[in-house]
């Protein structure tokens, strides 16, 4: 589930009382990539604070590739150990899936791949400070994003009496060229060269790229950069059919085998990225949910889920996803999707997907209704009824407009 985007919006500056703090602290747990940021942070932390360094990396799907050679490479950079927790169903069951059953996409185009995957990982960052003893937590986001603030706000949301280290808000490193400088100043090999400086953010939900030629929106985005998808130009020539069994409003089967949450996305990835499905506007994702609600809700249920789903978005965009209001609206999307129960086949064709087929036991569609010809629950006489008093505001405003 490819996605490109430009630098982040900026977000208000969070009150830090890092540089208060040094000296003071004896074991900081470290959000760790292994990536230029988090590779240069940890002799940071050492120098500044005097502190032991724990490096965690949350297994959030981000590929097998990237775990590799991990443990040395922290430990190498300086920490005493490494924690490496496998999140991926969590983080699809608890985060994704509410998610997508509540249609939630930030002002209607962003997927919210890196939003959704930041609260587990500073949630499980909160269980091993806890579990090593540690006094604070730090993270590798810079201060004019919004990843800082997703973090944050869970830290203060579920242990508030944490420290908290942002470094990128405290050192004299500027930019991503002053940390490549500073990386080889401490001999930490670090995957970034000066002739390619982009940031990559991969989970089971999506592959996003910002900085480098995207800063200038003109940019054609690099073929390259698709690694999770092929060129839709490139796919096969036959389209491919695959049915999605939904329980209650989240995604239970493929063609018929019952997965779990994270076997189950990262099977539609493959079959998705096969055809280069998953590009850029990611339309697509609510497509089967949205096929399926179309007969299980009514109208006006519809049109009060979608208006709710904005703002759902704006709150897991924010960071606030144990916000309180965030939680009794899910509650709401759980309730409402009760009956969206079914299947829903989809066409997959070079990049593009189109339902074909739509199926649920509990479908308010009614043929013997819908249909053209009268019958007992329905006659189509009591239709002129209705519409003399649903126009009926119109007509009266019509009669005084021409004085009758």
């Amino acid at each position: 589930m490819a996605q490109l985007k430009a630098s982040p919006v900026t977000a208000p500056s969070l009150h830090t009382t890092g540089v208060a703090l040094r000296g003071k602290l004896s074991k900081v747990v470290l959000a760790y990539s292994g990536g230029l940021d988090t590779s240069v942070i940890v002799p940071w932390l050492r120098e500044n604070y005097g502190c032991e360094v724990v490096c965690f990396t949350a297994d959030v799907g981000q590929g097998i590739q990237e775990l590799e050679g991990l443990e040395a490479k922290a430990k190498a950079s300086g920490a005493s150990q490494l924690v490496v927790k496998d999140l991926k169903e969590e983080f699809v069951s608890d985060y994704v899936f509410p998610c997508l059953r509540a249609g939630a996409v930030y002002e209607r185009k962003y997927l919210l791949g890196t939003s959704m995957a930041r609260p587990v990982i500073a949630k499980a960052m909160v269980d091993v400070a806890k579990e090593v003893g540690a006094d604070a937590v730090s993270h590798g986001c810079t201060g004019k994003g919004n990843d800082q603030v997703r973090f944050e706000l869970t830290f203060f949301a579920l242990n508030p009496k944490l420290n908290v280290v942002a470094p990128w808000r405290e050192w004299d490193i500027t930019g991503r060229e002053d940390a490549i400088e500073y990386a080889k100043k401490h001999n930490i090999p670090v995957p970034v060269t000066k002739t390619s400086i982009y940031s990559r953010d991969r989970n089971l939900w999506h592959l996003s790229h910002e900085g480098d030629i995207l800063e200038d929106p003109a940019n054609e985005p690099k073929k390259d950069m698709y690694i999770m998808s092929v060129d839709p130009e490139d796919a096969p020539d036959q389209p491919e059919y695959v049915e999605i069994g939904i329980e209650s409003g989240l995604p239970v089967s493929v063609n018929g085998r019952r997965l779990s949450p994270a076997s189950l996305l990262a099977e539609l990835n493959e079959i998705g990225g096969k055809h280069g499905i998953g590009r850029v506007d990611m339309v697509e994702n609510r497509l089967v949910a949205r096929e399926l609600e179309s007969l299980t809700l009514d109208r006006e249920t519809i049109q009060v889920k979608d208006s709710l789903a904005l703002k759902y978005a704006e709150l897991v965009y924010a960071g606030r996803w144990f916000d309180p209001l965030r939680e009794s609206m899910d509650a709401f999307m759980q309730k409402i999707t009760e009956t969206t129960t079914g299947s829903v086949t989809l066409k997959l064709y070079k990049g593009s997907v189109t339902a074909t087929s739509r199926t649920s036991p509990f479908s308010l569609y009614r043929q013997d209704i819908s249909s053209f010809e009268s019958g007992q629950i329905y006659d189509q006489a009591d239709a002129a009824g209705f519409i003399r008093l649903y126009g009926l505001p119109m007509r009266v405003r019509a009669m005084l407009e021409h004085g009758i």
